[in-house]
């Protein structure tokens, strides 16, 4: 289930998520490999070798016009986690809809072996989400018992 803050879109809508590819010749359109997929693939537009522990940032030769009210959740895939041990520094990275830069993708190889990652690999997955913007309003104090009160980091339990 897809835990995207926010409404849900009215039945029969979709976002259009505008995309330019000019940034790289030959840069493939975002897609959904299947139709229950809920994330677009992005790829890299270049070879990538990552040593063991290095990260870097990888391009995609995409800028995307996301609509107000949402946003892009760029997420690892879990195969190249899996296969190689490559994951995302900063999962999940966001793309806010009044951002115009190229899609970059922070990846980091967390094996023990050089990763060679070919020009066109799928990289990461993009999921497009509505989002709230909340109101903040500041109190001197509000009401801090609750059931679970100020308990965090596992204080619930492990079963």
């Amino acid at each position: 289930m897809n835990h995207c803050v926010g409404a849900e879109p009215t039945a029969g809508s979709q976002p259009a998520v505008r995309v330019e590819v000019s940034l790289n010749e030959g840069a493939p359109l975002p897609r959904y490999a299947t139709s229950g997929s809920a994330g677009l693939d992005l790829t890299c537009v270049e070879d990538v070798e990552l040593a063991p522990m290095e990260r870097r940032r990888v391009n995609t030769g995409l800028r995307v016009a996301i609509p107000h009210g949402y946003e892009g959740q760029v997420r690892p895939r879990s195969g190249l986690a899996l296969r190689l041990g490559v994951g995302m520094v900063n999962s999940i990275g966001t793309i806010d809809s009044d951002y115009r830069g190229e899609i970059g993708v922070i990846l980091i190889n967390l094996g023990q072996e050089q990763v060679s990652l070919p020009k066109g690999e799928r990289i990461a997955q993009m999921v497009i989400c509505p989002i709230v913007q909340a109101e903040i309003v500041e109190v001197e104090q509000f009401q801090r018992e609750t059931t679970r009160g100020e308990g965090g980091f596992g204080s619930t339990g492990t079963r």
